[in-house]
């Protein structure tokens, strides 16, 4: 079983490398043997797989202990929360019969999530953006009637995948606005594409090194710069972050940057705080979170916050949630000031969200209310309650050998990429919120590990979704009926669902699964040096 753990690793390496830029003759040969190891690592795990056991199975024989735990700790929708038909909110205080939410086009102005923010009791008192408790006298039987229906839908998904081709290297960040996605890659460039017909639109060139991460202001801090800029009310602008320093904002329609904003650091991720007059919000390469003015595009503040890489920042609210490199976990409140506006609330390190640097180095993250969903690079996600700090564990993979590179939420949708080392494969899973009911997993022939996604809806409630790693792929949902036939294969994996969701008590022994010492000292990849590793560094190099 040694050999089986140390083929896991080497080709966890391998998989490292392969999105470096510049590599040496030595990385390359290790590289070129991925499909050698692949190969050895079905044999041994067929020789050891017995009737009653599976690829996921840990060394001793038994299998991996996943046992679920339901939780029962409130609820709270971000804010700008994208509505989605045909999705059942477990979360929605209704007695109503389990029925499919109205397309966003037909809701009424004061419907939907925002118009029960006001119901919600925060700790810090109401707060907007935040969307009511579950209702604690929900019949369990309703519950399982809205998971049953949806389930069935599900089953039942097709998508259009269509691919945007422009991008000569993987792309490390995408937006969705309007018809419009937006794409970063590693290439330098920042591209705008038409959805409807799947065409580029624009070439954005300026930065100078990699482009690590992107963000879209909402309209109404868009209207207000186009005014300063003596731009037309209706312009959209996206803020792309770069190896070299830069953060650069663009106006789509005509396709310049309008500003540039130098960070002195290289920046690994940002997002804009639609708070007061309005943030940006960066994360750099060696740790630092820094906050700049929408109105002068000043330094308002600048914190040594993380050990490592800040690789994922989000807002919801009034707060901002970063995560670094070395699994830590930082909470900030906005306090609206010229001067040092973010506060620090709760700082979790990477011993207790139990990710403390190791293979990848790359720690996405997705806040909902008091949780903050964590991937990391392993076969599942991190549930971290920021507030009391504890953690629990949500199986995304029924494999040890998989990987969870992003998470994100649309609707009443948790949706957290796989992709497997052993054998390649790739795809989606989509759990139900709150509870974290696994649904389904999406999947298609030859499908690439996919790094980033984002997700909209159409004006008939439809779900488009954007997937972004070595190839950049539009998914349109099409109708359930008709003789249309999708693009994408949709199964469900019965060890997970059965075994989804875990307290970190259960799982602590688990933690080290893939983390173990290489007894001959070889293949020591770029990410396990002493000190944690930084994805930034081993992504754009």
């Amino acid at each position: 079983m040694g050999e089986v753990r140390k083929l896991q690793k080497k080709l966890r390496q391998i998989e490292n490398l392969e999105i470096k830029i510049s590599l040496t003759p030595e990385e390359r040969f290790k590289i070129s043997r991925k499909a050698e190891l692949r190969s050895r690592l079905a044999e041994l795990q067929l020789q050891l797989s017995g009737p009653e056991q599976t690829p996921g199975t840990r060394e001793d024989g038994k299998e991996e202990k996943m046992k679920r735990q339901v939780e029962e700790a409130p609820e709270v929708i971000p804010s700008q929360m994208p509505p989605a038909s045909k999705i059942l909110k477990g979360e929605k205080e209704s007695k109503a019969p389990a029925m499919p939410v109205q397309p966003a086009s037909q809701r009424g102005a004061g419907g939907g999530d925002g118009a029960e923010a006001g119901r919600v009791s925060h700790q810090r008192g109401d707060e907007p953006g935040s969307c009511p408790d579950l209702d604690p006298e929900r019949p369990p039987q309703q519950e399982d009637a809205e998971f049953t229906s949806l389930k069935a839908f599900w089953e039942k998904a097709r998508f259009r995948l269509r691919l945007l081709e422009g991008h000569n290297d993987i792309v490390t960040s995408v937006v969705a606005v309007d018809n419009l996605v937006v794409s970063g890659s590693r290439d330098t460039t920042v591209k705008v594409w038409h959805v409807p017909t799947a065409t580029q639109q624009k070439n954005l060139g300026g930065h100078t090194g990699g482009v690590t991460c992107l963000s879209a202001p909402p309209p109404e801090y868009c209207k207000r710069l186009a005014r300063s800029l003596s731009l037309s009310d209706n312009e959209r602008f996206i803020l792309s972050g770069s190896a070299d320093c830069c953060v650069r904002i663009w106006a789509l329609s005509i396709g310049q940057c309008v500003k540039s904003v130098y960070t002195f650091n290289a920046v690994a991720s940002l997002c804009f705080l639609p708070e007061g007059d309005g943030y940006i919000i960066t994360g750099s390469d060696g740790g630092k979170v820094q906050a700049w003015s929408w109105q002068t595009f000043q330094n308002c503040q600048s914190v040594n916050a993380h050990q490592e890489a800040v690789t994922s920042i989000q807002s919801q609210g009034p707060l901002v949630f970063s995560g670094s490199a070395e699994g830590g976990v930082s909470v900030w409140e906005n306090r609206c000031s010229d001067r040092d506006p973010l506060r620090l609330l709760h700082h979790w390190s990477g011993q207790v969200t139990g990710f403390s640097g190791g293979a990848g180095g790359r720690l996405t993250l997705s806040p909902r209310g008091d949780r903050v969903f964590l991937a990391y690079g392993r076969a599942w996600l991190k549930i971290l309650h920021w507030r009391t700090g504890m953690i629990s564990r949500l199986t995304n993979h029924s494999s040890i050998t998989g990987v969870t590179d992003c998470v994100h939420q649309t609707g009443g949708l948790l949706i957290g990429s796989s992709y497997d080392l052993a054998n390649g494969e790739s795809g989606l899973n989509l759990f139900l919120l709150p509870r974290c009911r696994y649904l389904a997993s999406l999947t298609w022939s030859n499908a690439p590990r996919i790094l980033c996604f984002a997700a909209w809806t159409t004006g008939s409630g439809d779900h488009r979704w954007v997937t972004g790693g070595q190839d950049l792929i539009v998914w349109e949902q099409l109708p359930s009926s008709g003789k249309q036939r999708g693009d994408i294969t949709v199964k469900r994996d019965s060890r997970m669902d059965s075994c989804s969701f875990e307290s970190e008590a259960d799982t602590e022994e688990d933690e080290e699964t893939d983390d173990f010492d290489d007894e001959e000292g070889e293949d020591k990849g770029p990410d396990e040096v002493e000190g944690g590793g930084s994805w930034l560094r081993c992504a754009l190099q």
